[in-house]
C-alpha cells in the first residue's frame, strides 16, 4: 500500500511554518488529533480514576486506552505496560530496582550504541552494587555491531542493556541473536525501543527482549515514555512505593496520578499511524503502516544519500550498516557541524549538530563529542525537504 505523504503532512499544522524538519529522532511534529484528545481529556469530565461518574470513568478510559495501544504497537500486553515520564526516568527506575538484586562478582553488559539514557542509570547502578560492566563493541568501519563481543555475555551476566536502534547512526543491532545469548546464561535483557518504535512496529517476542521502553513524543504523540514488559517478570520486581498506593501490576511501577491527558494524546497518536495501514486488528494495522512508511523513508534516504555522494569528499558519512532507520550521521573535513546547523536553520531546513546523547558512539568512532550532524527522516518529510536539505548543503560547503 502506497504512502500519501501529503495526506499525512495536512494533519500537522506546524509543518505551516514552512520549517523542513531532519531532528526528527530528537522528537516529531505533533498531528492535529493528538492535540485535540489531549485538550478533550483534559478539559471534560475528569477526576481520580474509579467507575461511578463519568468524570471517573473519563480516567480510567484514558489508562486503559494506553496501555492497549502501547502494547499493540510493541507487541506486547496491556497489563504488562507501565507509564512514565520518560524513557530515562523509567530506566533509571527499574536499574535501581533490578540492581537490588545484584551482588559483587555479577557483570551486566551495556552497548556502544546507545543513548546514554540506556548507558549511565545502569552504570550508576552497577558501582553501588559493586557490579563489574562489560560492553557489545561497535565496529565503526561498518557501523555494525561487533557480533565477536558477545563474549562479554558471560555465566556472571545478570542483565544485557541494548538499543534497538542507535539514535545517531541508525544502525538497528541483531538484538535477537544478543537476546538469544543472554538467555542462554539467564540474563535479562532490557531493550531501548525509543528511536526503532519511530521507525516500525516492534516485536517484542522477536526481539526477545525482556523489558522495552520507548517514548510517544519520538512518533507524534505527547512527551512521556512507556515501559513494557510480560506481567509475570514485572510481578516479580518491587519497587519503591508509598504505602497505600497500588501493588498490582503494572500499577506499582507509577508514581503518583498519572497525566490522563498524555496517556489520552498517546493513543491518539497510535491510532494515526494504525490509520495508514492495513488489517483485521490495531496490531495488524500498525504493522501493515510501518511498512509503507519505512519504504517511504528509504526512498527518501536513498536520495539524501545520492546527494551526499554528490557534494564530494568534505563530508564522511558515518552511518553504515546495512539494517539502519532513515537517520544520518555526518562529520564534516574543514568545516564546524554548528555552521553548517546556522546556515540551514536560515532556510528554515533544521538539521541539528550536537551530541545526542551518544556519548559511548562517539568515543567508538574515535570522534569529538559534538563533532557532527544528523538528519532525521519521519514520515511527513517529502521530496521538497530533501531537496531544500541538499541545496542547502551544497551552498553551505560552496
Amino acid at each position: 500500500m502506497s504512502f500519501d505523504v501529503a495526506g499525512f503532512r495536512a494533519e500537522f499544522p506546524s509543518l505551516e511554518s514552512g520549517i523542513a524538519h531532519f531532528d526528527n529522532p530528537g522528537g516529531t511534529q505533533t498531528p492535529r488529533v493528538v492535540g485535540e484528545a489531549i485538550a478533550r481529556t483534559l478539559t471534560g469530565p475528569l477526576s481520580q480514576r474509579g467507575a461511578a461518574t463519568t468524570s471517573q470513568r473519563n480516567a480510567e478510559e484514558s489508562v486503559a486506552g494506553f496501555r492497549s495501544a502501547i502494547a499493540d504497537l510493541v507487541g506486547g500486553v496491556a497489563e504488562g505496560v507501565v507509564h512514565g515520564r520518560s524513557a530515562t526516568a523509567l530506566t533509571y527506575d527499574f536499574s535501581r530496582t533490578l540492581s537490588r538484586t545484584w551482588s559483587p562478582g555479577d557483570e551486566i553488559v551495556l552497548c556502544e550504541l546507545d543513548h546514554d539514557s540506556n548507558v549511565r542509570p545502569w552504570i550508576q547502578s552497577a558501582e553501588r552494587a559493586g557490579v563489574t560492566v562489560r560492553w557489545l563493541r561497535l565496529d565503526p568501519a561498518t557501523g555494525e555491531l561487533d557480533l565477536s563481543s558477545l563474549d562479554a555475555i558471560t555465566e556472571r551476566t545478570r542483565l544485557v542493556a541494548m538499543t534497538a536502534a542507535s539514535n545517531l547512526l541508525g544502525t538497528q543491532p541483531p538484538v535477537a541473536t544478543v537476546a538469544a545469548r543472554a538467555h542462554e546464561v539467564g540474563a535479562l535483557v532490557y531493550v531501548d525501543g525509543v528511536h526503532h518504535a519511530a521507525h516500525a512496529a516492534p516485536d517484542l517476542a522477536a526481539m526477545g527482549a525482556d523489558l522495552m521502553v520507548c517514548s510517544p513524543y519520538k512518533f507524534f504523540g505527547p512527551h512521556c515514555g512507556a515501559l513494557v514488559a510480560d506481567p509475570a517478570l514485572l510481578g516479580t520486581l518491587r519497587p519503591d512505593k508509598l504505602l497505600p498506593s497500588s501493588d498490582a501490576v503494572p500499577e506499582r511501577f507509577e508514581l503518583g496520578t498519572l497525566p490522563y491527558e498524555l496517556l489520552a494524546g498517546a493513543t491518539a497518536a497510535i491510532d494515526l499511524i494504525a490509520s495508514l495501514g492495513s488489517g483485521a486488528t490495531r496490531r495488524e494495522r500498525l504493522v501493515s503502516a510501518a511498512a509503507s512508511i519505512a519504504e517511504h523513508e528509504l526512498r527518501l534516504r536513498l536520495r539524501i544519500e545520492d546527494g551526499l555522494a554528490d557534494l564530494g569528499d568534505d563530508l564522511t558519512l558515518h552511518s553504515r550498516a546495512a539494517d539502519r532507520t532513515s537517520t544520518l550521521f555526518l562529520t564534516f573535513r574543514d568545516r564546524l557541524p554548528v555552521d553548517a546547523y546556522e546556515a540551514l536553520a536560515k532556510r528554515d531546513v533544521l538539521v541539528p549538530a550536537g551530541t545526542f546523547y551518544a556519548y559511548e558512539t562517539f568515543r567508538a568512532l574515535g570522534l569529538p563529542v559534538d563533532s557532527g550532524l544528523r538528519i532525521g527522516l519521519a514520515a511527513y518529510t517529502d521530496d521538497s525537504d530533501v531537496d531544500r536539505l541538499l541545496e542547502g548543503l551544497d551552498d553551505f560547503l560552496k
